[in-house]
């Protein structure tokens, strides 16, 4: 520790390491702070965690305001949080991905334009009720792709089935990054229909902000983290949790003029880069733990 200033930490849990270094060394210590470091339900968690480590840390660098919020009602003052969003990379050079590769990745050829959900499945994803109340409603010359993995899998599986959307819907599971690359040149739209889930919030919503950056618009639920990222009509588009209606009206709205569509997609990345990339929110971390100040002389 005495070749170094300050101490930034990953994430809420680690607040117990960050208080013991505060006290053995007199330096200043902050946290990044995500939805679930504050909202895990476990008595022995929220007491020692939540109600003393993370309020005597310097600054708690919350990822959205919804965890902010979250952290106030456990008893943290306002004062002592900062919201600072997540950073997105850029991508890559495209690989020039076609169609073709979408058809051999998903197994088989593909119906009309391509809706696309990849990342973690849990339940506050919403994937289970976008099939069960959406997918149904679209037109039938699309398809719903969805890729990723996690607890909702066989929920997706048992959705498919029960609607009878098999010839819709194409569930990949987990998937490689190369893999990834192939969805996020060749999908059409993104979509990210998040739901509310009692302790288990959205505290940002880093996979919206991954999609934009590759050109993809986005529509998503007006919920939690997702207001965060998402700034309407510039890299995506929000509407209320669990409206399928609102969902419907949405995407058909924005595939019906591809010469739009990839105008918003075109303004999706370029405000991404402009707004979320790692140079721009390195400097917001620096200017907070007060880099130029450590560094004065004397």
């Amino acid at each position: 520790m005495r070749h170094y200033d300050a101490v930034l930490l990953g994430d809420g849990v680690l607040a117990i390491v960050g208080y013991l270094l505060k006290r053995l060394t007199g330096k200043p210590v902050f946290s990044i702070v995500h939805g679930l470091d504050l909202t895990y339900q476990n008595t022995l968690y929220q007491k020692l965690w939540v109600g003393f480590f993370m309020p005597r840390l310097d600054k708690l660098i919350a990822v959205g305001n919804e965890t902010i919020r979250q952290g106030v009602l456990r008893g943290i003052p306002l004062s002592h949080f900062v919201f600072i969003p997540n950073g997105v990379a850029k991508p890559p050079t495209p690989s020039g991905y076609t169609r073709h590769d979408l058809e051999i990745l998903a197994g088989r050829k593909l119906k009309g334009r391509v809706l696309l959900t990849l990342g973690r499945l849990v339940k506050r994803k919403g994937t289970v009720w976008f099939i069960e109340n959406v997918v149904g409603m679209l037109d039938s010359n699309l398809t719903y792709i969805i890729a990723g993995a996690g607890n909702e899998e066989n929920a997706i599986r048992d959705a498919i089935d029960k609607h009878g959307l098999a010839d819709r819907i194409v569930f990949l599971g987990g998937i490689s990054d190369q893999q990834k690359r192939v969805l996020y040149e060749t999908a059409d739209l993104f979509i990210q229909p998040n739901i509310p889930v009692d302790g288990d919030i959205e505290g940002f919503g880093l996979v919206v902000l991954e999609a934009a950056a590759y050109g993809i618009p986005v529509v998503a639920s007006r919920l939690e983290g997702l207001k965060d990222a998402i700034q309407e009509g510039n890299n995506g588009f929000l509407v209320e949790s669990m409206n399928a209606a609102a969902f419907k009206t949405r995407i058909e709205a924005l595939l019906d003029d591809s010469g739009s569509l990839q105008k918003i997609g075109t303004r999706a990345q370029e405000f991404v880069a402009s707004h979320y990339s790692w140079d721009s929110i390195a400097r917001l971390y620096l200017d907070e733990i007060g880099y130029k100040q450590l560094h004065q002389p004397g």
